[in-house]
């Protein structure tokens, strides 16, 4: 459905700002062109991503859906600053434009579809945990807001300010760049193995706390891989237990995770004995 409405913007914008001769409208299209492309980006990720874990990936392969939502957000940067730059052009050889009131039509209609879209992709990507599809969906926001420059530099023409479409058009290329930039930093900090965020971790830790019998924990380690998140952790338990009784509370530990994080996770949970000598060792590790 995201891919039928990216095509009918597509030739909605091109066509309006060919023809009213407006640079923030055919920048906005061409937005929206970056839009098909990253739809079926991310489409390829998500499915490659899905991929079962097998002998040469042994921690699935979530990783291709991190790297969709790369290039979604390296696509958003090179549009971005085209845009800006065309613009920026524009503005600095005093070209005057006054593209009239159908741009403030199309522009205030992108706003609408784009806004909904973004809304309720975030809603799937936040169920499913899908950075990718999270992306995505500020891609198509930062569509929508980019159409929100481009509605202001109409009602700025309308009013008589032949460079309002120009301004218009930078500050779109602006808002693009931005948008790319913030995904870029989510993508690299999974790709070099980054850890939840502290309000996620101080989940984990309550939860693990809250085990009956578990007298203390250390080394606790996550990271996310695409959807997947994997924790592992040692937890120190009576020395005088038996092995069977230190398994079980493994088991809760690792219940307790699942369900303090809310999303799909891969639980390592390593039992220790609470004794003097395995604390000294750890704490030289």
């Amino acid at each position: 459905m995201g891919a039928g409405v990216n095509i009918g913007l597509i030739a909605v914008k091109l066509t309006g700002g060919i023809l009213t001769g407006s640079i923030a409208l055919i920048g906005d299209g061409i937005h929206s062109i970056s839009d098909l492309a990253t739809d079926l980006t991310v489409l390829a990720g998500i499915r490659l991503g899905a991929r079962k874990a097998d002998i040469s990936h042994a921690y699935g392969h979530g990783r291709y859906e991190t790297l969709a939502g790369g290039v979604v957000a390296l696509v958003l940067i090179m549009v971005g600053a085209y845009i800006a730059w065309d613009a920026g052009m524009a503005l600095y050889d005093n070209h005057v434009s006054y593209p009239g009131g159908a741009v403030v039509v199309i522009a205030a209609g992108a706003i609408a579809v784009k806004e909904w879209i973004a809304r309720r992709t975030l809603r799937v990507a936040a169920e499913v945990r899908s950075p990718a599809l999270r992306a995505n969906a500020w891609h198509h926001r930062s569509d929508a807001l980019s159409s929100v420059a481009v509605l202001l530099g109409g009602i700025g023409s309308l009013l008589g300010w032949g460079h309002a479409d120009q301004v218009a058009g930078m500050i779109v290329g602006g808002m693009v760049i931005a948008a790319g930039i913030s995904t870029v930093g989510t993508v690299i900090h999974e790709l070099l193995e980054g850890s939840l965020s502290r309000a996620e971790l101080r989940l984990i830790q309550h939860a693990v706390a809250e085990v009956p019998k578990v007298q203390g924990w250390h080394k606790l380690r996550t990271r996310r891989v695409g959807r997947n998140v994997f924790i592992d952790l040692h937890v120190l338990v009576d020395p005088h237990i038996s092995v069977l009784e230190g398994h079980r509370i493994s088991m809760e530990v690792e219940r307790a995770i699942k369900a303090a994080v809310s999303q799909s996770a891969n639980v390592l949970v390593h039992v220790e004995p609470n004794i003097p000598e395995l604390a000294a060792h750890d704490a030289n590790d």
